[in-house]
Protein backbone atom coordinates (compact mmCIF):
# COMPACT_ATOMS: atom_id res chain seq x y z
CA UNK A 1 0.00 0.00 0.00
CA UNK A 2 1.46 3.33 -1.05
CA UNK A 3 1.68 6.31 1.26
CA UNK A 4 -1.00 8.25 -0.60
CA UNK A 5 -3.38 5.27 -0.45
CA UNK A 6 -2.79 4.85 3.29
CA UNK A 7 -3.38 8.55 3.93
CA UNK A 8 -6.59 8.56 1.92
CA UNK A 9 -7.88 5.48 3.74
CA UNK A 10 -6.92 6.89 7.15
CA UNK A 11 -8.74 10.14 6.38
CA UNK A 12 -11.84 8.28 5.16
CA UNK A 13 -11.99 6.14 8.31
CA UNK A 14 -11.42 9.24 10.44
CA UNK A 15 -14.33 11.08 8.81
CA UNK A 16 -16.65 8.13 9.48
CA UNK A 17 -15.46 7.95 13.09
CA UNK A 18 -16.04 11.69 13.55
CA UNK A 19 -19.63 11.30 12.34
CA UNK A 20 -20.27 8.29 14.59
CA UNK A 21 -18.61 10.01 17.53
CA UNK A 22 -20.72 13.17 17.27
CA UNK A 23 -23.84 11.03 16.87
CA UNK A 24 -23.08 9.23 20.12
CA UNK A 25 -22.38 12.50 21.92
CA UNK A 26 -26.10 13.26 21.57
CA UNK A 27 -27.02 10.85 24.38
CA UNK A 28 -25.66 10.64 27.91
CA UNK A 29 -25.38 6.85 27.85
CA UNK A 30 -23.22 6.81 24.70
CA UNK A 31 -21.36 10.11 25.13
CA UNK A 32 -18.19 8.56 26.56
CA UNK A 33 -17.92 6.12 23.65
CA UNK A 34 -18.55 8.97 21.21
CA UNK A 35 -15.69 10.95 22.71
CA UNK A 36 -13.40 7.95 22.40
CA UNK A 37 -14.33 7.46 18.73
CA UNK A 38 -13.65 11.13 17.99
CA UNK A 39 -10.28 10.92 19.76
CA UNK A 40 -9.37 7.85 17.68
CA UNK A 41 -10.39 9.73 14.54
CA UNK A 42 -8.14 12.63 15.49
CA UNK A 43 -5.24 10.22 16.06
CA UNK A 44 -5.75 8.76 12.58
CA UNK A 45 -5.74 12.26 11.07
CA UNK A 46 -2.45 13.14 12.81
CA UNK A 47 -0.84 9.87 11.69
CA UNK A 48 -2.08 10.42 8.14
CA UNK A 49 -0.72 13.96 8.10
CA UNK A 50 2.70 12.82 9.34
CA UNK A 51 2.84 10.01 6.75
CA UNK A 52 1.85 12.49 4.04
CA UNK A 53 4.63 14.86 5.08
CA UNK A 54 7.15 12.02 5.26
CA UNK A 55 6.30 11.13 1.67
CA UNK A 56 7.32 14.70 0.73
CA UNK A 57 10.73 15.06 2.35
CA UNK A 58 11.12 18.71 1.39
CA UNK A 59 8.02 19.61 3.44
CA UNK A 60 9.06 17.85 6.66
CA UNK A 61 10.47 19.71 9.64
CA UNK A 62 10.64 16.98 12.24
CA UNK A 63 11.84 19.30 14.99
CA UNK A 64 8.61 21.30 14.95
CA UNK A 65 6.45 18.16 14.57
CA UNK A 66 8.03 16.62 17.67
CA UNK A 67 7.93 19.88 19.64
CA UNK A 68 4.26 20.36 18.76
CA UNK A 69 3.36 16.80 19.74
CA UNK A 70 5.21 17.02 23.07
CA UNK A 71 3.84 20.45 24.02
CA UNK A 72 0.28 19.62 22.96
CA UNK A 73 0.30 16.27 24.76
CA UNK A 74 1.75 17.89 27.88
CA UNK A 75 -0.89 20.62 27.98
CA UNK A 76 -3.65 18.07 27.43
CA UNK A 77 -2.37 15.74 30.14
CA UNK A 78 -1.98 18.62 32.59
CA UNK A 79 -5.50 19.89 31.90
CA UNK A 80 -7.00 16.40 32.25
CA UNK A 81 -5.36 15.90 35.65
CA UNK A 82 -5.46 19.36 37.20
CA UNK A 83 -8.56 21.16 35.92
CA UNK A 84 -11.49 20.74 38.33
CA UNK A 85 -14.95 19.83 37.07
CA UNK A 86 -16.14 23.25 38.23
CA UNK A 87 -13.68 24.81 35.78
CA UNK A 88 -14.80 22.82 32.75
CA UNK A 89 -16.91 25.68 31.28
CA UNK A 90 -13.85 27.94 31.36
CA UNK A 91 -11.75 25.16 29.84
CA UNK A 92 -14.26 24.64 27.03
CA UNK A 93 -14.19 28.39 26.34
CA UNK A 94 -10.40 28.27 26.06
CA UNK A 95 -10.60 25.24 23.77
CA UNK A 96 -12.98 27.14 21.49
CA UNK A 97 -10.62 30.11 21.46
CA UNK A 98 -7.65 27.86 20.69
CA UNK A 99 -9.49 26.43 17.70
CA UNK A 100 -10.19 29.88 16.35
CA UNK A 101 -6.59 30.97 16.94
CA UNK A 102 -5.24 27.90 15.15
CA UNK A 103 -7.37 28.56 12.08
CA UNK A 104 -6.36 32.22 11.85
CA UNK A 105 -2.66 31.53 12.48
CA UNK A 106 -2.49 28.75 9.88
CA UNK A 107 -3.87 31.12 7.26
CA UNK A 108 -1.43 33.87 8.25
CA UNK A 109 1.45 31.38 8.16
CA UNK A 110 0.39 30.25 4.70
CA UNK A 111 0.16 33.82 3.40
CA UNK A 112 3.61 34.53 4.81
CA UNK A 113 5.03 31.55 2.90
CA UNK A 114 5.82 29.58 6.06
CA UNK A 115 3.68 26.60 5.02
CA UNK A 116 3.00 25.06 1.63
CA UNK A 117 0.17 22.50 1.33
CA UNK A 118 1.63 20.88 -1.80
CA UNK A 119 5.18 19.90 -2.66
CA UNK A 120 6.72 21.03 -5.93
CA UNK A 121 8.55 17.69 -6.10
CA UNK A 122 5.19 15.99 -6.55
CA UNK A 123 4.53 18.02 -9.63
CA UNK A 124 2.07 20.19 -7.77
CA UNK A 125 2.13 23.88 -7.04
CA UNK A 126 1.85 25.92 -3.87
CA UNK A 127 -1.54 27.24 -2.93
CA UNK A 128 -0.59 30.85 -3.60
CA UNK A 129 0.03 30.00 -7.24
CA UNK A 130 -3.19 28.02 -7.39
CA UNK A 131 -5.23 30.86 -5.94
CA UNK A 132 -3.49 33.45 -8.05
CA UNK A 133 -4.34 31.59 -11.23
CA UNK A 134 -7.82 30.83 -10.00
CA UNK A 135 -8.60 34.46 -9.25
CA UNK A 136 -7.91 35.44 -12.84
CA UNK A 137 -10.57 33.00 -13.98
CA UNK A 138 -13.02 34.24 -11.39
CA UNK A 139 -12.77 31.35 -8.89
CA UNK A 140 -13.14 33.13 -5.56
CA UNK A 141 -14.25 30.15 -3.49
CA UNK A 142 -10.93 29.26 -1.83
CA UNK A 143 -9.71 32.82 -1.44
CA UNK A 144 -12.99 33.82 0.21
CA UNK A 145 -12.58 30.83 2.54
CA UNK A 146 -9.18 32.26 3.45
CA UNK A 147 -10.69 35.60 4.43
CA UNK A 148 -13.54 33.93 6.36
CA UNK A 149 -11.06 31.77 8.25
CA UNK A 150 -9.28 34.89 9.51
CA UNK A 151 -12.53 36.70 10.39
CA UNK A 152 -14.25 33.82 12.17
CA UNK A 153 -11.05 32.62 13.81
CA UNK A 154 -10.31 36.07 15.24
CA UNK A 155 -13.86 36.55 16.53
CA UNK A 156 -13.78 33.10 18.12
CA UNK A 157 -10.44 33.75 19.82
CA UNK A 158 -11.23 36.98 21.65
CA UNK A 159 -14.91 36.13 22.08
CA UNK A 160 -13.89 32.93 23.86
CA UNK A 161 -11.43 34.80 26.06
CA UNK A 162 -14.19 37.21 27.12
CA UNK A 163 -16.47 34.23 27.82
CA UNK A 164 -13.68 32.67 29.88
CA UNK A 165 -13.33 35.91 31.84
CA UNK A 166 -17.05 36.09 32.57
CA UNK A 167 -17.22 32.44 33.63
CA UNK A 168 -14.17 32.67 35.87
CA UNK A 169 -15.21 35.98 37.46
CA UNK A 170 -12.23 37.87 36.02
CA UNK A 171 -14.65 39.94 33.90
CA UNK A 172 -18.00 41.23 35.12
CA UNK A 173 -20.76 38.74 34.33
CA UNK A 174 -23.14 41.67 33.77
CA UNK A 175 -24.00 42.76 30.24
CA UNK A 176 -21.56 45.55 29.31
CA UNK A 177 -23.25 48.01 26.96
CA UNK A 178 -22.48 51.47 25.57
CA UNK A 179 -24.33 53.91 23.28
CA UNK A 180 -24.56 53.01 19.58
CA UNK A 181 -23.10 49.59 20.33
CA UNK A 182 -24.99 47.75 17.60
CA UNK A 183 -24.07 50.46 15.09
CA UNK A 184 -20.39 50.13 15.99
CA UNK A 185 -20.60 46.36 15.61
CA UNK A 186 -22.31 46.74 12.24
CA UNK A 187 -19.63 49.13 11.00
CA UNK A 188 -16.89 46.74 12.10
CA UNK A 189 -18.61 43.79 10.40
CA UNK A 190 -18.95 45.73 7.15
CA UNK A 191 -15.32 46.85 7.39
CA UNK A 192 -14.19 43.27 7.96
CA UNK A 193 -16.13 42.08 4.93
CA UNK A 194 -14.69 44.87 2.76
CA UNK A 195 -11.12 44.14 3.86
CA UNK A 196 -11.80 40.43 3.37
CA UNK A 197 -12.91 41.15 -0.18
CA UNK A 198 -9.76 43.17 -0.81
CA UNK A 199 -7.69 40.32 0.59
CA UNK A 200 -9.27 37.93 -1.90
CA UNK A 201 -8.03 40.15 -4.71
CA UNK A 202 -4.40 40.24 -3.60
CA UNK A 203 -3.81 36.63 -2.52
CA UNK A 204 -0.39 35.55 -3.76
CA UNK A 205 1.06 39.08 -3.67
CA UNK A 206 3.36 40.63 -1.09
CA UNK A 207 0.57 42.75 0.39
CA UNK A 208 -1.65 39.80 1.36
CA UNK A 209 0.00 39.05 4.76
CA UNK A 210 -0.32 42.66 5.88
CA UNK A 211 -3.93 42.91 4.76
CA UNK A 212 -4.69 39.61 6.51
CA UNK A 213 -3.02 40.88 9.69
CA UNK A 214 -5.19 44.02 9.58
CA UNK A 215 -8.26 41.84 9.06
CA UNK A 216 -7.26 39.70 12.05
CA UNK A 217 -6.88 42.75 14.31
CA UNK A 218 -10.30 44.00 13.26
CA UNK A 219 -11.81 40.56 13.92
CA UNK A 220 -10.19 40.37 17.36
CA UNK A 221 -11.80 43.69 18.32
CA UNK A 222 -15.13 42.53 16.92
CA UNK A 223 -14.97 39.33 18.98
CA UNK A 224 -14.67 41.35 22.19
CA UNK A 225 -17.49 43.73 21.29
CA UNK A 226 -19.87 40.92 20.29
CA UNK A 227 -19.51 39.06 23.61
CA UNK A 228 -19.18 41.77 26.28
CA UNK A 229 -22.88 42.77 26.01
CA UNK A 230 -23.92 39.19 26.78
CA UNK A 231 -25.00 38.61 30.38
CA UNK A 232 -23.58 35.76 32.42
CA UNK A 233 -26.92 33.94 32.47
CA UNK A 234 -26.58 33.41 28.72
CA UNK A 235 -23.10 31.89 28.84
CA UNK A 236 -24.28 28.35 27.94
CA UNK A 237 -25.62 29.74 24.66
CA UNK A 238 -22.39 31.65 24.04
CA UNK A 239 -20.24 28.57 24.70
CA UNK A 240 -22.15 26.46 22.17
CA UNK A 241 -22.16 29.30 19.62
CA UNK A 242 -18.40 29.87 19.90
CA UNK A 243 -17.90 26.13 19.57
CA UNK A 244 -19.77 26.34 16.28
CA UNK A 245 -17.65 29.30 15.19
CA UNK A 246 -14.45 27.35 15.85
CA UNK A 247 -15.73 24.51 13.67
CA UNK A 248 -16.68 26.83 10.83
CA UNK A 249 -13.26 28.52 11.00
CA UNK A 250 -11.60 25.10 10.81
CA UNK A 251 -13.70 24.17 7.77
CA UNK A 252 -12.71 27.40 6.02
CA UNK A 253 -9.06 26.63 6.77
CA UNK A 254 -9.62 23.20 5.26
CA UNK A 255 -10.61 24.86 1.99
CA UNK A 256 -7.51 27.05 2.14
CA UNK A 257 -5.18 24.08 2.70
CA UNK A 258 -7.10 21.73 0.40
CA UNK A 259 -7.58 19.25 3.29
CA UNK A 260 -10.91 17.37 2.96
CA UNK A 261 -10.76 15.85 6.44
CA UNK A 262 -10.43 19.33 7.99
CA UNK A 263 -13.37 20.55 5.92
CA UNK A 264 -15.59 17.65 6.98
CA UNK A 265 -14.62 17.67 10.68
CA UNK A 266 -14.95 21.45 10.89
CA UNK A 267 -18.34 21.35 9.19
CA UNK A 268 -19.50 18.66 11.63
CA UNK A 269 -18.45 20.74 14.63
CA UNK A 270 -19.97 23.88 13.13
CA UNK A 271 -23.30 22.25 12.32
CA UNK A 272 -23.61 20.39 15.63
CA UNK A 273 -22.69 23.57 17.50
CA UNK A 274 -25.41 25.51 15.70
CA UNK A 275 -27.96 22.78 16.46
CA UNK A 276 -26.96 22.85 20.13
CA UNK A 277 -27.12 26.66 20.11
CA UNK A 278 -30.67 26.46 18.77
CA UNK A 279 -31.61 24.03 21.56
CA UNK A 280 -30.06 26.37 24.14
CA UNK A 281 -31.92 29.35 22.67
CA UNK A 282 -35.26 27.56 22.94
CA UNK A 283 -34.44 26.64 26.54
CA UNK A 284 -33.84 30.33 27.29
CA UNK A 285 -36.67 31.70 25.13
CA UNK A 286 -34.30 33.51 22.78
CA UNK A 287 -34.11 33.42 19.00
CA UNK A 288 -31.01 32.23 17.16
CA UNK A 289 -30.94 35.51 15.19
CA UNK A 290 -30.87 37.39 18.49
CA UNK A 291 -27.82 35.37 19.53
CA UNK A 292 -25.99 35.77 16.23
CA UNK A 293 -26.51 39.56 16.25
CA UNK A 294 -25.04 39.82 19.75
CA UNK A 295 -26.20 42.10 22.55
CA UNK A 296 -28.62 39.62 24.09
CA UNK A 297 -28.68 39.36 27.86
CA UNK A 298 -28.40 43.11 28.19
CA UNK A 299 -31.68 43.47 30.03
CA UNK A 300 -32.04 45.58 33.10
CA UNK A 301 -32.69 43.45 36.13
CA UNK A 302 -32.78 45.95 38.95
CA UNK A 303 -30.27 46.48 41.70
CA UNK A 304 -28.48 43.76 43.62
CA UNK A 305 -30.12 45.04 46.80
CA UNK A 306 -33.60 44.50 45.35
CA UNK A 307 -32.61 41.00 44.23
CA UNK A 308 -31.72 40.13 47.84
CA UNK A 309 -34.73 41.82 49.45
CA UNK A 310 -36.79 38.95 50.91
CA UNK A 311 -39.34 39.33 53.72
CA UNK A 312 -40.69 35.84 54.36
CA UNK A 313 -37.87 33.32 54.05
CA UNK A 314 -38.00 30.19 56.19
CA UNK A 315 -34.75 28.35 56.86
CA UNK A 316 -33.89 24.86 58.12
CA UNK A 317 -30.74 22.91 58.93
CA UNK A 318 -29.56 19.42 57.92
CA UNK A 319 -31.36 17.86 60.90
CA UNK A 320 -34.72 19.34 59.84
CA UNK A 321 -34.12 18.30 56.24
CA UNK A 322 -33.46 14.74 57.40
CA UNK A 323 -36.78 14.77 59.25
CA UNK A 324 -38.57 16.04 56.13
CA UNK A 325 -36.99 13.29 54.02
CA UNK A 326 -37.84 10.52 56.49
CA UNK A 327 -40.63 8.46 54.93
CA UNK A 328 -40.98 10.34 51.60
CA UNK A 329 -41.94 8.25 48.58
CA UNK A 330 -40.63 10.49 45.78
CA UNK A 331 -37.79 13.01 45.50
CA UNK A 332 -36.64 15.12 42.56
CA UNK A 333 -33.17 16.63 42.82
CA UNK A 334 -32.51 19.78 40.77
CA UNK A 335 -28.75 20.32 40.33
CA UNK A 336 -27.31 23.74 39.53
CA UNK A 337 -24.01 25.54 39.53
CA UNK A 338 -23.93 25.42 43.34
CA UNK A 339 -23.57 21.66 43.09
CA UNK A 340 -20.56 22.11 40.80
CA UNK A 341 -18.91 24.70 43.06
CA UNK A 342 -19.32 22.48 46.12
CA UNK A 343 -18.29 19.31 44.23
CA UNK A 344 -21.41 17.74 45.73
CA UNK A 345 -22.16 15.20 42.99
CA UNK A 346 -20.89 12.24 45.01
CA UNK A 347 -22.71 13.39 48.15
CA UNK A 348 -26.01 13.72 46.28
CA UNK A 349 -25.61 10.24 44.77
CA UNK A 350 -24.96 8.76 48.24
CA UNK A 351 -28.05 10.48 49.63
CA UNK A 352 -30.07 9.27 46.65
CA UNK A 353 -28.86 5.69 47.12
CA UNK A 354 -29.88 5.80 50.80
CA UNK A 355 -33.35 7.14 50.03
CA UNK A 356 -33.88 4.51 47.32
CA UNK A 357 -32.77 1.76 49.69
CA UNK A 358 -35.58 2.92 52.01
CA UNK A 359 -38.29 2.86 49.36
CA UNK A 360 -38.18 6.34 47.80
CA UNK A 361 -38.02 7.09 44.08
CA UNK A 362 -35.20 9.52 43.34
CA UNK A 363 -34.71 11.30 40.03
CA UNK A 364 -32.64 14.23 38.80
CA UNK A 365 -34.23 17.07 36.80
CA UNK A 366 -31.90 18.46 34.14
CA UNK A 367 -32.49 21.91 32.68
CA UNK A 368 -30.72 22.43 29.33
CA UNK A 369 -28.86 25.51 30.56
CA UNK A 370 -28.26 24.58 34.20
CA UNK A 371 -24.67 25.37 35.12
CA UNK A 372 -22.43 27.35 32.82
CA UNK A 373 -22.11 25.19 29.74
CA UNK A 374 -24.35 22.76 27.83
CA UNK A 375 -24.49 19.39 29.60
CA UNK A 376 -22.68 20.66 32.70
CA UNK A 377 -24.93 18.82 35.16
CA UNK A 378 -24.98 15.63 33.09
CA UNK A 379 -21.18 15.51 33.19
CA UNK A 380 -20.99 16.02 36.95
CA UNK A 381 -23.64 13.41 37.80
CA UNK A 382 -22.19 10.92 35.33
CA UNK A 383 -18.83 11.36 37.07
CA UNK A 384 -20.55 10.30 40.32
CA UNK A 385 -22.01 7.21 38.58
CA UNK A 386 -25.61 8.37 38.83
CA UNK A 387 -27.53 5.98 36.50
CA UNK A 388 -28.28 7.59 33.14
CA UNK A 389 -31.96 6.68 33.28
CA UNK A 390 -32.38 8.79 36.43
CA UNK A 391 -31.31 11.97 34.60
CA UNK A 392 -34.60 13.32 33.25
CA UNK A 393 -34.93 16.26 30.85
CA UNK A 394 -37.08 19.28 31.70
CA UNK A 395 -40.04 18.62 29.40
CA UNK A 396 -40.36 15.03 30.58
CA UNK A 397 -40.14 15.65 34.31
CA UNK A 398 -42.07 18.93 34.66
CA UNK A 399 -45.52 17.29 34.87
CA UNK A 400 -44.30 15.11 37.76
CA UNK A 401 -43.49 17.91 40.19
CA UNK A 402 -47.14 18.21 41.23
CA UNK A 403 -47.12 14.66 42.61
CA UNK A 404 -43.63 14.78 44.12
CA UNK A 405 -43.20 14.77 47.90
CA UNK A 406 -39.90 16.66 47.93
CA UNK A 407 -37.86 18.72 45.50
CA UNK A 408 -34.27 19.49 46.51
CA UNK A 409 -32.70 22.41 44.63
CA UNK A 410 -28.90 22.42 44.81
CA UNK A 411 -27.58 25.83 43.84
CA UNK A 412 -29.91 26.35 40.87
CA UNK A 413 -31.56 29.75 40.70
CA UNK A 414 -32.68 31.18 37.36
CA UNK A 415 -33.79 27.81 35.96
CA UNK A 416 -36.31 27.37 38.83
CA UNK A 417 -37.45 31.00 39.09
CA UNK A 418 -41.29 31.24 38.82
CA UNK A 419 -40.92 34.87 37.70
CA UNK A 420 -40.23 33.46 34.24
CA UNK A 421 -43.85 32.31 34.20
CA UNK A 422 -45.57 35.00 36.27
CA UNK A 423 -43.77 38.30 35.64
CA UNK A 424 -43.88 39.59 32.04
CA UNK A 425 -41.45 42.38 33.01
CA UNK A 426 -38.78 40.01 34.29
CA UNK A 427 -35.61 39.49 32.21
CA UNK A 428 -36.46 35.78 32.49
CA UNK A 429 -40.01 36.20 31.14
CA UNK A 430 -40.96 33.36 28.82
CA UNK A 431 -37.94 31.21 29.64
CA UNK A 432 -38.93 27.56 30.20
CA UNK A 433 -38.12 26.55 33.79
CA UNK A 434 -38.29 23.48 35.97
CA UNK A 435 -41.64 23.69 37.81
CA UNK A 436 -40.11 23.10 41.23
CA UNK A 437 -42.63 25.43 42.86
CA UNK A 438 -45.38 22.86 42.16
CA UNK A 439 -43.84 20.17 44.40
CA UNK A 440 -45.46 19.46 47.78
CA UNK A 441 -42.29 20.55 49.59
CA UNK A 442 -39.20 22.35 48.29
CA UNK A 443 -35.80 22.72 49.93
CA UNK A 444 -33.38 25.17 48.31
CA UNK A 445 -29.76 24.59 49.29
CA UNK A 446 -27.73 27.78 48.79
CA UNK A 447 -24.96 29.58 50.58
CA UNK A 448 -26.94 32.83 50.62
CA UNK A 449 -29.87 34.70 49.08
CA UNK A 450 -27.65 36.04 46.30
CA UNK A 451 -29.35 36.18 42.89
CA UNK A 452 -28.46 33.99 39.95
CA UNK A 453 -26.65 35.17 36.84
CA UNK A 454 -29.76 37.00 35.66
CA UNK A 455 -29.54 39.16 38.80
CA UNK A 456 -33.25 38.99 39.74
CA UNK A 457 -35.22 37.94 42.83
CA UNK A 458 -36.57 34.42 43.02
CA UNK A 459 -40.11 34.24 44.47
CA UNK A 460 -39.55 30.52 45.10
CA UNK A 461 -37.46 31.43 48.15
CA UNK A 462 -40.55 32.92 49.85
CA UNK A 463 -43.10 30.36 48.68
CA UNK A 464 -45.30 28.72 51.33
CA UNK A 465 -44.08 25.24 50.39
CA UNK A 466 -40.39 26.18 50.27
CA UNK A 467 -37.62 26.44 52.86
CA UNK A 468 -33.97 27.47 52.54
CA UNK A 469 -30.93 25.57 53.78
CA UNK A 470 -28.04 28.03 53.89
CA UNK A 471 -24.89 25.92 53.52
CA UNK A 472 -22.37 24.48 51.14
CA UNK A 473 -24.24 21.82 49.15
CA UNK A 474 -21.75 19.03 49.82
CA UNK A 475 -21.57 19.67 53.56
CA UNK A 476 -25.36 20.02 53.83
CA UNK A 477 -26.02 16.72 52.05
CA UNK A 478 -23.38 14.85 54.01
CA UNK A 479 -24.78 16.09 57.33
CA UNK A 480 -28.33 15.26 56.21
CA UNK A 481 -27.29 11.73 55.27
CA UNK A 482 -25.57 11.29 58.64
CA UNK A 483 -28.78 12.36 60.41
CA UNK A 484 -30.85 9.94 58.32
CA UNK A 485 -28.53 7.07 59.11
CA UNK A 486 -28.83 7.77 62.83
CA UNK A 487 -32.60 7.37 62.84
CA UNK A 488 -32.75 4.54 60.25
Amino acid sequence: MGASTFVGLAYLVAIVLFILGIKRLGKVRTARRGNQLAALAMLLVVIGAVVSLTDRSDAVTWTWIIVGAVVGSGVGAFAAKKVEMTEMPEMVALFNGSGGAASALVVLAYLSGLILPWSKSDGGMNLAQFLGGGLKSGAWDQSSALALSVIIGGITLTGSFVAYGKLSGKVSSNAIVFPKQHLVNLVLIVAALVIGGLLCGVVGSGGAPWLAALLLVLSLVLGVLLVIPIGGADMPVVISLLNSYSGIAAAMTGFVLAEPVLIVSGALVGASGLILTNIMCKAMNRSLLNVLMGGFGATSSGSTEDARDYKNVKSVGPEELAMMLDGVSSVIVVPGYGLAVAQAQHAVRELGDFLEAHGAEVRYAIHPVAGRMPGHMNVLLAEANVPYEKLVEMDEINPDFKTTDMAIVLGANDVVNPAALDDPESPLAGMPILNVHEARNVVVVKRSLSPGYAGVRNPLFEADNAVMLFADAKAALQETLAELKEVA
